[in-house]
Formats: C-alpha cells, sequence, structure tokens
C-alpha cells in the first residue's frame, strides 16, 4: 500500500537512456536488414557489431553506473515478484522508484537472448560464402550451422519479447495511467520512495 505521496526524481541518467534508444534502434536495424536487407548482410553484420558494444557498455554500467542503472538495484528475488504480480493489475500507477522486479526480469531476459543472439551470429556459416560470421572460421562446421539455427530461434524468441515490451508499456499507459515512455527519455519519474 502506497502512504507516500509520489514525487518527480531524476532516474534515468543520459548514458543509460542513450543505451536503451541505440539497443532499440541498433536492434530493429539488423532485424529489418535480415528480413528486407539485400541478400549480402554486410549492414546486419554492422548493426550487430552496434549491439556488441552496448552489451558491453550495459554490462560495465550495470556493475558501476550510478544506483538506478545497478543490476543490484533492481534484480530482486522470487517474493518480491510475486507480490508486484499480484498487485499488477489494479488500476492505478506504481511509481516504481527504477525498474519493477517484474520488469527487471525482463531487462535480463532481453539482455541474456541479446547476447545469446549475437554470440551465435558471429560464428554462423549459412553455407552461401558470402554472410559467414566473422568468427566461424575458429569452430566446427557443426557448430556453425547450428549456431545458424539458434541466430534464427532467439531471433523469434526476441521479437515475442519486444512485442510483450511494447504491449506492457501499452497497458501501463492506458490501464495504470502511468507513463514509462517519458523517463526514459527525459530521465524524470514519478516514483514512490519504499522502505528496503
Amino acid at each position: 500500500m502506497q502512504a507516500k505521496a509520489p514525487e518527480t526524481v531524476k532516474l534515468w541518467d543520459p548514458l543509460l537512456r542513450g543505451f536503451h534508444w541505440l539497443l532499440a534502434a541498433a536492434v530493429i536495424s539488423a532485424w529489418a536488414l535480415a528480413k528486407f536487407g539485400p541478400a549480402q548482410m554486410t549492414l546486419h553484420f554492422y548493426a550487430g557489431y552496434v549491439v556488441i558494444g552496448l552489451l558491453a557498455f550495459r554490462l560495465i554500467w550495470g556493475v558501476l553506473g550510478p544506483r538506478p542503472a545497478r543490476f543490484a538495484s533492481f534484480i530482486r528475488g522470487p517474493g518480491a515478484v510475486a507480490r508486484y504480480a499480484s498487485r499488477l493489475f489494479r488500476r492505478e500507477p506504481s511509481h516504481f522508484p527504477g525498474h519493477n522486479p517484474m520488469g527487471a526480469l525482463s531487462v535480463v531476459a532481453m539482455l541474456v537472448l541479446l547476447a545469446a543472439q549475437v554470440a551465435t551470429g558471429l560464428v554462423a556459416d549459412p553455407e552461401d560464402f558470402i554472410n559467414t560470421g566473422p568468427l566461424a572460421s575458429e569452430v566446427s562446421s557443426a557448430t556453425s550451422r547450428l549456431a545458424l539455427q539458434w541466430h534464427h530461434r532467439i531471433a523469434g524468441w526476441l521479437e515475442i519479447l519486444i512485442i510483450l515490451h511494447i504491449a506492457v508499456i501499452v497497458f501501463y499507459l492506458v490501464w495504470k495511467r502511468e507513463n514509462l515512455i517519458t523517463p526514459m527519455i527525459t530521465g524524470w519519474k514519478k516514483i514512490v520512495r519504499r522502505e528496503p
């Protein structure tokens, strides 16, 4: 139960916000280039390299960045997730200070899937002699074929997770009357400070 009134605070730092929007652009670009781009996937590879760099940044920022960006500040246990889930459908803003426990699971899932996606892309070999991953020669041909299969499979999982991410943002905006987009643009968010 929220005993305190919400306050507007500077929550998301500029680097984290930049990471979020650059990652969205790079992932959408990589996906669009894979689906609709030219047969030669050079630009798809470049988008993948941007994703690798952004993931490396996020890993560092998740340990050394400001408190709201740190993994330790938003990854919670099953009890916190269950408690938050029990209140999810209340028609009121949560004003959670940072990622809520369920949102944290989404962040971790997205980062893990993207890491797996770029790892499989680096060693994938579609046997077309053009679109071979830059590290495919470092693994066996069986491994590079398996990586290609997983690269396609993980892409489908990422599509589902991204659609779910957008649907949840719309749910919060319409049902809970809480705008999660503006804070990721401006950094400012209404929160209610909760006891640890």
